[in-house]
């Protein structure tokens, strides 16, 4: 049956297109849309006047080099551990890797959650633990609990590097920048899990563009498409929920209630998109001892230091497809990485990489 429903969906979405009588350019967000896009050979299916663009929702390809920088530094400091998410080791900063600061000496620890750091700081009472709290809405109130859990029960050599970022204002950037043309967003299933349906409503409103959450199944996706291809015809720009099964419009409340708890809004970098005011979260004065910002001198970070011909950003903000950067498939590859976007399996080069080899098409 949703076989049957694939095709209809993929039969409608040639109509449309159609009907629209020019190229139309939507935007999945979040990098896991981008695997599956490219895993299941997606764009091979659709009309060759609709483009998928690929868009700033991989965390790790976004976190600017200079945390990079300071998280090595700070991984340098005596009687310090470093506790990360794996995917952070290889990307590349301006002072290396965490990956060869590893291979220096330096005690960093591949966790799964920010409770894993936790609890090497409670394990570990003589050293002091630093939790690279890196990533979007998804993995935010888990460290806000985690905080939380820190203050009540007065484990103090615990500490949050944070470059926690969200999504909608971001999406707004990429917009306001002028420099892409977009016609509709596949809206994040995992982040709206969360915020649910009403953060992406200004969207809708204030540029008049409609917006989609989608699930992850090449199905969803299809359906995805075609929703937003509805809405460009006949003008409308509204936020529709495919990924009803898990999104609802309140989102998780209680996931919700631990983020405005522990955080507040703060201007935020995003790698190819720079500043994005009111876009990142930041511990709250009541939380404060927990940054690892307050809890370490400051050291000087040098100035970022980004290969010219690594595209990273570009692809970020969707102008180009990653095989357009010079360095994609030649020097930048999975094993050997030179800019963000080829470290994280959710990573637009790693994914084209992966999937799509044959030029960017895929197999």
């Amino acid at each position: 049956m949703q076989k049957e429903t694939f095709k209809h969906s993929l039969g409608r979405i040639s109509e449309l297109t159609k009907k629209i009588k020019r190229p139309a350019r939507i935007m999945e967000v979040c990098g896991t849309h981008t695997v599956t896009v490219c895993r299941s050979g997606l764009r091979s299916l659709l009309p060759e006047n609709l483009k998928l663009l690929s868009g700033p929702g991989c965390p790790v390809c976004v976190t600017p080099s200079d945390y990079i920088d300071r998280a090595i530094l700070l991984s340098r400091q005596q009687g310090v551990i470093i506790a990360t998410f794996g995917d952070l080791l290889r990307v590349p900063g301006s002072l290396g890797t965490l990956e060869l600061a590893k291979a220096q000496g330096a005690r960093i620890n591949v966790v799964y959650s920010a409770l894993d750091a936790l609890e090497t700081s409670a394990e570990k009472r003589d050293k002091k633990v630093a939790f690279l709290g890196v990533g979007f809405e998804t993995t935010a109130p888990g460290i806000a609990w985690t905080v939380k859990t820190a203050a009540e029960k007065g484990i103090s050599n615990f500490s949050v590097l944070g470059a926690l970022k969200t999504m909608p204002y971001a999406m707004a950037a990429l917009l306001n920048a002028g420099d892409v043309g977009i016609d509709g967003f596949i809206c994040p299933g995992h982040v709206s899990a969360i915020i649910g349906t009403r953060p992406y409503e200004f969207i809708c409103r204030q540029y008049r563009l409609p917006c989609v959450i989608a699930g992850f199944e090449p199905f969803d996706m299809v359906l995805a498409i075609e929703m937003l291809l509805d809405q460009i015809i006949s003008g409308s720009a509204e936020v529709r929920n495919e990924y009803h099964r898990s999104v609802s419009e309140e989102g998780n409340p209680k996931a919700r209630r631990l983020m405005e708890d522990v955080f507040e809004p703060v201007d935020a970098e995003w790698r190819g998109l720079g500043i994005v005011p009111k876009s990142g979260l930041k511990l709250k004065k009541e939380y404060r001892n927990y940054d690892a910002m307050v809890c370490f001198p400051s050291s000087d970070i040098p100035a970022a230091v980004n290969r010219t011909e690594c595209l990273c950003g570009e692809v970020l903000r969707g102008r180009i497809a990653p095989p357009e950067c010079p360095l994609y498939g030649k020097e930048c590859k999975p094993a050997r990485p030179v800019g963000a976007c080829m470290v994280s399996s959710e990573g637009a080069c790693a994914a084209y990489f992966k999937y799509c080899r044959n030029g960017g098409v895929e197999k």
